[in-house]
């Protein structure tokens, strides 16, 4: 096997109106390429050259409907290759009372691809272990679900068993506010989704964000015995 290109996906990835078309997707989002120009801040017509970068360097994929054409991002690795480098990346400068705000909740409770990020996803995570439905092993960590998360997680209406075999069922991403670990893999795309349908979280307004409703505090409180008095 030759050496890894990591050169070259850098340098698809390092461009700041590319890093913002990889970002605005980071949530799942499949968006079009005159919606990602708006993300980006640029042209219609110099999106297409970033995007065709972005799929050279397989990043996107895109999807045809009819005459339309839709993008997403490769694979959920890429959204975890994002969530990565922010740990080592300096924030951008806020200019503006709208900047801060989406910044602000960007580190409360977000999406990282499929799954729920931000203080809100470290602390579920904690929660997920605290109550024994997840285990710790070794060091560096690994994840497992114990002898009893399978009954808890159905009772909650996640059956691990039926989760896609695609992927791994359990995983974890260093979160990059809370420099901690929340939830990933297929559990944690299972979980974040049954918390859509149960009404807990809605989608914000910008891209990624999530908020946790008024019954969403109620459920976790009950369910996994979370606080979430400072989220």
């Amino acid at each position: 096997m030759s050496e890894i290109d990591i050169a070259g996906v850098a340098a698809a990835i390092g461009d700041p109106s590319r890093a913002k078309v990889l970002l605005a997707l980071a949530g799942g989002s499949v968006l079009s390429a005159s919606a990602l120009a708006a993300e980006a801040g640029v042209s219609n017509s110099t999106i297409s050259g970033h995007l065709a970068k972005l799929l050279d360097a397989k990043l996107l994929t895109v999807e045809l409907d009819g005459r339309h054409r839709y993008y997403r991002l490769a694979t959920t690795d890429v959204a975890r290759a994002l969530e990565q480098l922010a740990l080592i990346a300096r924030p951008l400068s806020v200019r503006s009372l709208r900047d801060d705000a989406r910044a602000k909740a960007l580190l409360r409770a977000r999406l990282c691809y499929d799954h729920l990020a931000g203080r809100l996803g470290v602390a579920l995570m904690d929660a997920l272990l605290d109550q024994g439905v997840l285990a710790a092993d070794g060091s560096p960590e690994t994840y497992r679900l114990s002898g009893d998360g399978h009954e808890r997680l159905a009772a909650f209406g996640v059956e691990v068993e039926r989760l896609p075999r695609r992927r791994s069922t359990v995983r974890y991403c260093v979160d990059w506010g809370e420099q901690r670990h929340h939830l990933a893999g297929a559990l944690g795309a299972a979980v974040t989704d049954r918390m859509f349908a149960l009404g807990w979280l809605r989608r914000g307004k910008a891209r990624r964000v999530v908020h946790l409703t008024d019954s969403g505090r109620e459920g976790v409180a009950s369910v996994f015995g979370m606080s979430v008095a400072e989220i």
